[in-house]
């Protein structure tokens, strides 16, 4: 064997009871668990460790930073070994040049620009392809339906005409068919949240057809948050279609409180039989663009029409009514509350004064929108303690970081959401069984991407493993300082190769595209 990996407590993500054993590791896969006397060419001391499979972050925004940032301990010191990519709607495949353009500046907060990275792809499997050169933890990929929808018909706030939305349906199957997990969605972003339900419809069809699912960050998790939830649900089922609820939580002071509604309401669609998981992470603050909060028809066709309209002040004051007012689409339907608003991140170094600062009102909004080209990502505090707590525990919940790496003063979930689950909320407060969590990090969502061979420890599986220790694991990550590291995770494998080592980052890229095969043969779509 090339590791034997002595003494540690087993924690195999199936959510039963932990129990002492070696493992052997060989060629990549676990080989043997048990007492084993012999040794391998190399052995590690596990005693006082807990041994799980590496955690898998069903909503991460790691798509460029895995090409520019090969070290990316952001993740990798988590324990993360796979993340997915692909999330909300947006991304960076299928495109044309023109897309690819439009969507590099819509995300920009979210990835930064680019300009750092080659974009040698235009298709799902490209890009794909580009990840298998070699990148710090494995990845998988949803296509994007805003990204689709602005390569078909651009980012009008209209109907697809039949040819349009053959031509997304044709997107979507070639995505599956090169590689991608399912369809993700961001129905309160341009131009995703143009789409109607029909139209949503007919491609959660075809990724029905290739046995993947479909991930939407659905359209409000404010005003009407539960109806939003229940469209996903009956979209879902109408296409019979796998579902995966994107960072699922109520936030806003409507919400307060609401979280057994949601989960009564998923519970009684798990009853009928619907496949139906989620994720979210141990946070109250969201995260986002600021331009993101603006009325839905303000940013139609794009970024430079989103600045035109921002530019003219007639315009402008009706953006503001509608924020400040009316709640707009974008917010969630919530007016929004400025001082629960803070500047995470800005591109242009001239706005870096703003970063860690809650917003005073629309004025500085508007100028910041402007001066920084739509770029700012902004903390939102409006999430609610016991709605975390209680979503966390259903039986459907995985952990998802949705963590933005860019920007100043990033949330501290982008570095910190595994270990503050195993330190915060098992270790601390108890909400979780520490068999119960790991579970919920790495079987769970295994599970949901359908991989016959990871998730688990057990004999003939892929060896992406995790060494922590229960009694000390925490995230370093805070608001004030969100890019510290988490203590208390020494080691990390992928395929059976050390990227963490007594808690130092090694030089192995050992991360590679994670490609889901179609179930069976895919239906014929219309061109």
């Amino acid at each position: 064997m090339d590791l034997v990996i002595r003494g540690a407590r087993v924690v195999d993500g199936t959510g039963g009871p932990s129990y002492t054993a070696d493992v052997g590791v060989h060629e990549g896969r676990i080989v043997e668990i048990g007492r084993l006397p012999g040794g391998g060419r190399r052995t590690l001391d596990g005693h006082g460790l807990a041994l799980a499979p590496g955690f898998v972050d069903m909503h991460a925004h790691s798509d460029l930073a895995l090409l520019r940032d090969p070290d990316h301990s952001a993740k990798a010191a988590q324990g993360v070994t796979l993340e997915v990519l692909g999330q909300d709607g947006l991304s960076y495949a299928p495109a044309d040049d023109r897309t690819l353009g439009e969507v590099r500046a819509a995300i920009a907060g979210w990835n930064g620009s680019g300009d750092d990275v080659d974009f040698d792809w235009r298709t799902v499997g490209e890009y794909l392809d580009r990840l298998d050169r070699g990148i710090a933890v494995n990845a998988a990929y949803l296509v994007p339906q805003g990204t689709v929808r602005a390569y078909a018909l651009g980012w009008d706030d209209r109907p697809a005409t039949p040819a349009e939305l053959g031509r997304m349906r044709q997107l979507v199957a070639d995505g599956l068919a090169q590689g991608a997990v399912g369809l993700s969605s961001g129905l309160t972003y341009t131009p995703g949240m143009y789409a109607s339900g029909a139209e949503l419809a007919e491609l959660c069809r075809v990724v029905a057809s290739y046995g993947g699912y479909y991930c939407p960050h659905h359209r409000s998790y404010g005003r009407g948050a539960l109806a939003a939830y229940a469209e996903m649900i009956g979209l879902a089922r109408e296409a019979g279609c796998a579902l995966h609820l994107a960072h699922a939580t109520m936030n806003f002071a409507e919400n307060e409180g609401r979280a057994p509604e949601l989960l009564a309401l998923l519970d009684a669609a798990l009853a009928e039989g619907c496949d139906i998981t989620l994720d979210s992470y141990p946070y109250t603050p969201g995260c986002t663009t600021l331009v993101a909060l603006l009325p839905s028809w303000a940013n139609e066709g794009g970024p430079e029409a989103v600045l035109a309209r921002l530019r003219d002040d007639a315009t402008a004051e009706r953006i503001r009514y509608a924020l400040e007012v009316t709640g707009a689409d974008g917010c969630h339907g919530v007016p929004v509350d400025w001082p629960t608003i803070e500047v995470s991140g800005t591109a242009d170094p001239a706005f870096s004064a703003y970063v860690g600062t809650r917003l005073d009102g629309w004025d500085t909004a508007r100028r910041l929108l402007l001066g920084d080209r739509l770029a700012p990502t902004i903390l939102q505090h409006v999430g609610h303690e016991e709605n975390v707590r209680a979503i966390m525990r259903h039986p459907a919940h995985t952990g998802g970081s949705d963590g933005i790496l860019r920007g100043a003063k990033p949330h501290p979930r982008a570095y910190g959401t595994f270990p503050h689950y195993l330190g915060h909320y098992v270790r601390e407060l108890g909400v979780l069984s520490l068999e119960e969590c790991v579970a919920h990090l790495s079987g769970r969502p295994a599970a949901r991407l359908r991989l016959p061979d990871r998730g688990l420890v057990r004999v003939g599986h892929r060896a992406d493993l995790v060494l922590f220790d229960p009694a000390t694991v925490a995230a370093g990550s805070t608001y004030e300082n969100p890019r510290a590291l988490p203590t208390g995770i020494p080691h990390v494998l992928i395929d059976g190769r050390f990227v963490m080592r007594d808690g130092r980052r090694t030089d192995v890229l050992a991360g590679r595209s994670v490609r889901r095969t179609p179930l069976r043969a895919p239906v014929r779509h219309l061109r």
